[in-house]
């Protein structure tokens, strides 16, 4: 029996196929380092360090003056799971804190040349609006005395018409312009 031939559709993407499926989507890396930062920004806060000593001060009340039957950690050992606990609690706090502290290193270096490139272009677009500046000066004092401004214009025109017209006249035509 002959196997037909599979023809790849111009509309369907190309892609991994067979039995399995398609690869499933797989966790995003940065979901991990935004965990960090929040850990890091946390334990940074009042409220976690009371929240450590009211559970520290809670656990050794426990333990020193509960009822005996239910007591899990002894004064005697120098509550030994206790500190157990807290020296768990610290050695992870203390590469979360780092993770989270290279992903701002990170972020501040991009902004930083973000930063530098903005600058540079400013200050090429102020080198060249200065260029421009300085090449319209010179163009304007090169034809300096063939610019006509408004009120050059119209001295002359006034003088012009006084010339024309009697002197009577050019009272009322300079008082209609």
């Amino acid at each position: 029996m002959a196997r037909p031939t599979r023809r790849a559709a111009l509309d369907a993407p190309l892609g991994r196929s067979g039995v399995l499926g398609p690869r499933p989507a797989q966790p995003s890396r940065d979901r991990f380092g935004r965990f960090t930062e929040w850990i890091a920004r946390n334990m940074g806060t009042p409220a976690f360090v009371l929240g450590l000593t009211i559970f520290c001060a809670a656990w050794i009340l426990w333990n020193t003056i509960g009822p005996e039957e239910l007591r899990f950690d002894s004064a005697e050992l120098g509550f030994t799971a206790l500190t157990l606990v807290l020296s768990l609690q610290a050695s992870y706090a203390a590469p979360l804190i780092l993770l989270a502290q290279n992903r701002q290193d990170d972020r501040d270096r991009v902004q930083i040349e973000q930063d530098r490139q903005r600058s540079e272009r400013n200050l090429a677009d102020t080198e060249y609006l200065a260029r421009e500046i300085v090449a319209l000066r010179m163009a304007l004092t090169e034809v300096s005395d063939e610019v006509i401004t408004r009120d050059v214009l119209r001295t002359e025109l006034k003088a012009l018409l006084e010339q024309l017209q009697p002197s009577g006249e050019a009272g009322d035509a300079g008082r209609s312009t």
